[in-house]
């Protein structure tokens, strides 16, 4: 089959607190199916299943991942269709534009035996409590680590030669736009390149540009100017009328990570820890920030600070982390309260409800 599956995450646990951009890509669909229920109530399952049903059938699908639990799923978008499934539950509660002509709730709580969810109510009420401090925690540690991120950045930019800076930036985007634009207005898609989660950093970098055919890797230091080049791309594309997508830092989202122009097909991305990658093709290149634009010796020059500032910036992130572990660990106590109250069966029915009403869309 030639139809494919891409991956990615519409929100994530950052520095900035949990960051949402899942309306981004709900963006332009005709139909949403939003479910709401508790935890394992089987809401990643029936994504999944849908997602499954409409790949076999040939139709390329948009799996959006889950950063707090690497097993599960937050949506399936089926771009041919028009059509997305989703969990619109809390942290990222999808507000509906059109309720039934667009949006159609899904109430997964058909399922669970009531009865039996009240005699857990307390321990229901104080595992969420404890869940929400995990948080809390890590979003305070990994807040922590910006601030030493800001350190590490603060040292390159102040070795960093501006006007070389700006100058490469202009070659670059004029390398990838060259004279070509698109009269028509562009559709521009927000998403996170990669997700701090309870397993640590991971990203879907190779399955979003296995299909793109020229890719350019990044590589420098913090405030080595990558981010800058990158908002300055994906404006420059907006406004010559091309479709980007542009993923956000899954840990500063006020930073961009890669760019993805499909219609030119090329991709551009930070191409640094915790997502560093190597050209694998022959078409693949390099564009160097650190040698081209910091000053030579600058590394060695502050090699003792940068070593402090390295440390306390991993420890600060592994701290971090282990909130988000230790959250998905009540989770999962969470949901096997849920799990044994649900009748799957009844879930297994509201799966084909949705994929009958989405096949009706075919014809």
């Amino acid at each position: 089959m030639n139809n494919k599956i891409i991956n990615y995450y519409t929100c994530g646990n950052t520095a900035k607190g949990f960051y949402d951009l899942f309306e981004s890509s709900l963006q332009g669909l005709d139909k949403i199916f939003i479910l709401k229920g508790g935890p394992g109530t089987g809401k990643s399952s029936l994504i999944k299943k849908i997602g499954e049903i409409w790949v076999n059938k040939g139709y390329d699908i948009e799996f959006i991942h889950c950063s707090s639990d690497n097993n599960s799923l937050d949506g399936v978008i089926i771009p041919k269709l028009k059509v997305g499934v989703v969990d619109g539950t809390a942290p990222h509660v999808i507000e509906p534009k059109a309720p039934g002509a667009i949006e159609d709730y899904v109430n997964l709580g058909v399922a669970w035996n009531s009865e039996y969810l009240k005699d857990y109510k307390n321990t229901i009420i104080d595992i969420k409590q404890l869940i929400n401090e995990c948080y809390k925690q890590a979003y305070s540690l990994f807040e922590k680590a910006l601030t030493i991120h800001d350190e590490w950045e603060k040292i390159y930019i102040a070795n960093m030669d501006f006007a070389k800076a700006d100058k490469l930036t202009e070659e670059i985007i004029n390398t990838l736009l060259q004279n070509h634009s698109l009269i028509k207005s562009p559709i521009i898609k927000h998403r996170l390149m990669g997700g701090s989660t309870p397993k640590g950093a991971r990203d879907f970098v190779e399955n979003l540009t296995s299909s793109v055919s020229k890719r350019y890797f990044i590589k420098g230091r913090p405030g080595s100017g990558k981010s800058t080049l990158l908002k300055k791309l994906a404006k420059r594309a907006e406004e010559r009328g091309f479709d980007v997508e542009v993923y956000h830092c899954g840990f500063d989202p006020n930073s961009l990570d890669m760019v993805i122009l499909r219609e030119l097909d090329v991709c551009i991305f930070d191409s640094t820890a915790p997502h560093e990658y190597f050209p694998s093709r022959d078409s693949d290149e390099i564009i160097d920030m650190y040698s081209e634009l910091i000053t030579q010796g600058t590394d060695e020059k502050y090699s003792e600070e940068l070593k402090s500032i390295v440390s306390r910036y991993k420890v600060a992130i592994s701290e971090g982390t282990s909130f988000l572990a230790k959250a998905k660990s009540l989770h999962d106590d969470l949901e096997k309260i849920y799990i044994s109250s649900m009748n799957f069966d009844k879930i297994n029915e509201i799966v084909k409800e949705i994929n009958c009403k989405i096949d009706d869309l075919t014809k």
